[in-house]
């Protein structure tokens, strides 16, 4: 935006200074031009007179030596004619079109406006004689030369001064355009930190329109608001779930102590309450572990390389219990996040709970990219999109234990730590978890 404005403001003054200077160069020509108009029309009307006077006393030698002289004094060519149009003084100068108007009793009126390109010179015309009787001609070949350096001069101090207008015209262009997108500058800056998860960020006081700043406040009420609200709802989970801990404790002390005053048959259903309480208390686990996430508390910022390496393999005494064969590929670790390896956790147990027994699991690290690949049944794209959030579970799979807030949590701890999770297709069959670390 910054750039269009100031693209747009610098075409406005432009075309404002053009419109200034362009006319304003094109009057100076003009001007110029009259004045050596006026200056050699005095000199070829003296001509003139002199000429008559001659023609008429019937000698034109004083002429010649007036010619002469004047030739050498201003660099200027004088040629005249009679009525005839026969030369009696002077060097031929080139104006026969200009000599044959002035044989018709008309003056010179107007010459090419004078650029600094040019013309490098112009012809004047004066007829000689009395009243409406024509005697002769005088024709002046005039250099321009003094005067279009004079335009040049002044065409190029309008020049430098319409650069320097423009370049002055841009600083503060630049510095109203910031002005005014200052504000607009901090409210991006901002909602970009609350995207990436700092609800705390804020937009502090800047100058600006007073229009922006009035949308900077209520864009902070508003970021107020809603932190406060989302605060209070992890607050409530965290604590229902903390307080409903002791309960559960409580209760499932309670029925162990029932197991020996029940019958035979009770006992299985008596089972079934139990693993519901176990269900429950999973549940509340992973419900507490998912508010501190959000609440970006207890976990260190990086975590050594070989200590991940350490937490990787370790499952694999899990997963040859369970039938699996579980490979790990870290060619070159490096120190990351230690959300990388509650992430990794949460998806070598899915892995765990749902590839069935003899597939495979291979981990890979490579840079700041974690993929845990499996052969297991997979999911396809609806599900793949749907299990990253809380409490979704497979139609098949509701049998597996679980709170199905696991994704949940690592797309949480994924976030804390600037990356982000997904789900992939395997090949040929199979689900990839794929964590990218932002670097």
């Amino acid at each position: 935006m910054q750039r269009r404005l100031l693209v747009v403001q610098f075409l406005l003054i432009g075309c404002l200074v053009a419109a200034l200077a362009v006319p304003l160069a094109l009057a100076y020509s003009s001007h110029r031009t009259g004045q050596l108009l006026l200056a050699r029309r005095a000199d070829a009307t003296r001509f003139a007179e002199l000429t008559d006077r001659a023609l008429r006393e019937g000698g034109p030698s004083g002429l010649t030596t007036e010619v002469t002289r004047y030739a050498e004094l201003y660099g200027t060519a004088v040629e005249i004619r009679d009525r005839d149009g026969q030369l009696i003084a002077g060097t031929p100068v080139g104006g026969d079109r200009a000599a044959g108007r002035a044989l018709s009793g008309r003056t010179t009126d107007g010459l090419p406006l004078l650029t600094p390109f040019g013309p490098p010179s112009v012809l004047v015309a004066e007829p000689a004689g009395r009243d409406d009787q024509v005697s002769g001609v005088v024709v002046l070949r005039v250099s321009t030369a003094p005067a279009r350096r004079s335009v040049a001069l002044v065409w190029a101090a309008l020049a430098v001064g319409s650069v320097l207008a423009l370049l002055c015209s841009l600083v503060a262009a630049r510095r109203l355009t910031a002005w005014v997108l200052r504000p607009v500058d901090e409210l991006d800056r901002t909602t970009r930190e609350i995207a990436e998860g700092r609800l705390g960020a804020r937009i502090g006081t800047v100058r600006g329109p007073v229009e922006l700043r009035r949308l900077e406040e209520r864009f902070n009420a508003m970021a107020d608001a809603i932190s406060m609200a989302l605060e209070r709802q992890r607050a409530f989970v965290a604590d229902a779930s903390h307080e409903l801990r002791t309960p559960l404790t409580v209760l499932s002390l309670r029925l162990e102590n029932l197991e020996q005053h029940l019958t035979r048959e009770g006992h299985p259903e008596y089972q079934q309450v139990l693993a519901e309480l176990d269900r429950l208390e999973v549940l509340l686990e992973d419900l507490l572990t998912l508010a501190r996430v959000e609440a970006d508390a207890g976990l260190p910022e990086t975590l050594p390389a070989d200590r991940l390496l350490s937490r990787l393999t370790g499952w694999q005494e899990l997963y040859a219990a369970k039938g699996l064969t579980l490979t790990v590929h870290a060619p070159d670790p490096e120190p990351l996040p230690a959300a990388v390896a509650r992430i990794a956790d949460i998806a070598l147990d899915n892995a765990a709970k749902f590839v069935p027994s003899g597939g495979r699991v291979e981990v890979s690290l490579t840079g700041r990219v974690l993929r845990v690949a499996d052969d297991g049944p997979g999911l396809d794209e609806t599900g793949r999109g749907a299990a990253l959030g809380r409490f979704w579970r497979a139609p098949e799979q509701h049998n597996v234990t679980g709170s199905g807030l696991g994704l949940a949590i690592a797309v949480e701890l994924a976030r804390s730590c600037g990356g982000t999770l997904a789900l992939l297709p395997n090949q040929p069959q199979g689900l990839t978890v794929e964590l990218t670390i932002a670097q």
